[in-house]
């Protein structure tokens, strides 16, 4: 990684570059940061300036060389390294360090899938839960219907008395009534006079 720029910039931002790419390289990994000078331009690069001529602003150490090599899967290049410069403790360090974290991170993915796994169960749980609350809800209402609707029906097929109507005066067809040996009277004229009624269906009475 190369980063280039005229050397007009003022001191201050090139230091601010400077703890920027550092930074980087700490994110990244273990990397030698270099500042070179050429042709007027500032150059900040992770490899020595060419002839030698430049400042070495950062050098990594034996440990985070190791650690870079770990997390990117280059076991075999972390061992040869430590081996090189028979630095086999401190990989052994490094190799357990590193083991126990993605060991931790392991478990933390672990625990989280367990807790969506609850938590996806519990909604569907509650789910069920509203289903059944709302399906019992529906069912009290359906049933206070029908007990209003049969209320209802009982009070419709009651009987219902209805005295019959007076009439004053002679009523109405009354000529077939008449008995050859009880023979009518008419009524007077304030007496009243009952015909005799049927009670029909729905309490409705005909006369």
């Amino acid at each position: 990684m190369t980063v280039t720029m005229k050397t007009s910039l003022t001191g201050k931002r090139l230091l601010c570059v400077a703890t920027v790419l550092l930074a980087a390289a700490g994110a990244v990994g273990a990397q030698d940061i270099y500042k070179c000078t050429q042709g007027g331009q500032v150059a900040y690069t992770d490899h020595p300036c060419p002839g030698g001529n430049g400042e070495l602003l950062h050098q990594a150490d034996d440990t985070e060389v190791i650690d870079r090599y770990l997390r990117l899967g280059q076991d075999a290049l972390a061992k040869r390294y430590a081996q090189s410069r028979h630095l086999e403790a401190l990989y052994q360090q490094r190799v357990e360090v590193h083991q126990q974290a993605m060991a931790e991170r392991s478990q933390r993915r672990a625990d989280d899938a367990y807790t969506a796994e609850q938590r996806q169960q519990e909604a569907q749980q509650q789910a069920l839960v509203d289903e059944a609350a709302e399906r019992d809800r529906l069912q009290a209402e359906n049933e206070a219907l029908r007990q209003q609707n049969d209320e209802y029906q009982d009070q419709l097929n009651q009987p219902v008395y209805n005295a019959p109507p007076a009439y004053w005066g002679e009523p109405p067809d009354r000529s077939h009534h008449h008995d050859d040996h009880h023979p009518h009277r008419p009524p007077s004229a304030n007496e009243p006079v009952f015909h005799p009624c049927k009670q029909l269906a729905g309490g409705r009475v005909q006369c």
